[in-house]
């Protein structure tokens, strides 16, 4: 009996989690890449949600998540771009298109919508109380007003406008960089609309991604990205442009540092992370960050509503009102719930439209089949 018990408990976490996916044959420290990307959104979000509550957390806390934000948005466009070349020598820029609608824009139109109805109508749980309908409107033109969202619509824009550039055009990989930089130092005038200049300030990092794509995978680029004297030789750069992105960040009146120097605090940064990651795959350790990683998408559309939730049970409920210890009880939950409600409730499950307009097809095997089409960024697409 108690076997029993075991085993059916196993089960359940093995497809609430799609533990199996562990099991395949995938690109181990881009997962890992990812699931440490996803959690520094996450952080930020229910920090930023706990201070809206009322609460003041150590400035440790605060000053983290400042300096987080200096490589985690980009770190996602770049590799992004790392396989846009090799998604486009398998399928036409017209399928590329599509997939990348499906994938992105889709689920950002359905996530939107489903966020703001609930911040109309349970505001006060949610820190959210000043929605409007005309906040509906935001969707279409300004989604740095709908919280996370935005890296959806500008992710897409960004890899749409990089392949019609690459493709109708004919333009070679220098071109790309210097029209990524002169877009990204152009988009500071475009805030008003961000629709506009979200894709414009992170088209250079995707750019850069497919640049560097062609000699990343070379045995000698592999092994100095896991060799683990070259990644203690680059954390004290990457420790002091964290303090001096800091430093100069606290310098201004709106948070916008000067664009030169965000890029190379921000590259720095990138560079670190993908170390860290192949030393991860090499050690073989931390599985629950590919787990994270795998499940990226579907944690960054739902973990600002879930963690909204979270901190309303565990302040009104249980009575937490210790702000660190909330912040990672809700960072917890915030993590782990989306990706549980989409193993149970949406892939090949009746809530499957929440993120594709196509009904997967079933087949057989385990869970651990799925799709890797539905992620944040995904390889060989």
């Amino acid at each position: 009996m108690k076997q029993t018990l075991r085993s059916r408990i196993v089960h359940w976490i093995d497809l609430a989690f799609n533990v199996s996916m562990l099991k395949k044959s995938r690109l181990h420290w881009v997962d890992y890449l990812r699931g440490i990307a996803i959690i520094l959104v996450v952080y930020r979000h229910v920090l930023l949600g706990i201070q809206a509550s009322g609460m003041t957390l150590p400035p440790v806390y605060l000053d983290a998540n400042i300096m987080f934000f200096s490589f985690r948005m980009p770190l996602f466009f770049i590799l992004s771009g790392i396989f846009i070349g090799g998604s486009l020598a398998k399928k036409s820029l017209g399928q590329l298109v599509a997939i990348k609608f499906e994938n992105l824009l889709y689920p950002y139109f359905i996530w939107a919508f489903l966020e703001i109805t609930l911040q109309l109508f349970a505001g006060h749980w949610t820190n959210n109380s000043s929605r409007s309908l005309i906040d509906y409107t935001y969707i279409l033109w300004q989604p740095r007003e709908l919280d996370q969202f935005w890296y959806l619509p500008a992710l897409f824009n960004s890899t749409v406008i990089y392949l019609l550039v690459k493709v109708k055009l004919k333009a070679k990989g220098w071109t790309q960089i210097l029209l990524g930089l002169l877009l990204y130092f152009l988009s500071g005038y475009c805030r008003p609309i961000s629709m506009m200049s979200d894709w414009m300030e992170f088209y250079i990092f995707f750019a850069l991604g497919d640049i560097i794509s062609e000699f990343f995978f070379r045995p000698q680029v592999q092994k100095f990205l896991k060799n683990g004297y070259a990644l203690l030789g680059i954390l004290p750069v990457f420790i002091v442009t964290q303090v001096i992105y800091l430093y100069l960040y606290h310098g201004t009146s709106d948070g916008q540092i000067n664009p030169f120097y965000f890029l190379v605090i921000s590259l720095t940064g990138c560079l670190t992370m993908f170390m860290i990651a192949f030393r991860l795959q090499d050690w073989n350790i931390l599985g629950f960050l590919r787990v994270l990683g795998f499940h990226s998408l579907y944690i960054y559309v739902m973990h600002v509503m879930v963690s909204a939730l979270a901190r309303g049970i565990f302040v009104r409920i249980f009575g937490v009102h210790n702000p660190v210890l909330l912040l990672f009880l809700v960072i917890t939950v915030a993590v782990t719930i989306p990706v549980i409600v989409y193993n149970l409730f949406i892939f090949k499950k009746p809530l499957w439209f929440l993120f594709s307009f196509h009904r997967p097809k079933k087949k057989s095997g385990s869970q651990g089949t799925q799709p890797q089409a539905q992620s944040l960024v995904t390889p060989g697409q």
